[in-house]
């Protein structure tokens, strides 16, 4: 399940949750200080999670600049 920033439309307040891509479609998640289901994303930052070793693919970043994940 992913994870979501959201912010509420009524009263403002911005919250992470976790929950289901059909939770958040039929608007299931409700804000934890006034309990509304309006609300919006926010977006503050993009996590990616590799799955592959840099080793495997036979490249490392040198550099450093990406933790070695971006395969050069």
């Amino acid at each position: 399940m992913p994870f979501y920033d959201l912010r509420c439309k009524d009263c403002g307040e911005e919250f992470n949750v976790r929950a289901s891509i059909k939770e958040r479609e039929n608007k299931e998640i409700e804000c934890p200080n006034c309990h509304s289901h309006e609300l919006e994303a926010v977006f503050k930052s993009v996590n990616i999670i590799s799955s592959s070793k840099s080793s495997d693919s036979g490249y490392s970043c040198t550099s450093g600049c990406c933790g070695g994940s971006c395969g050069f």
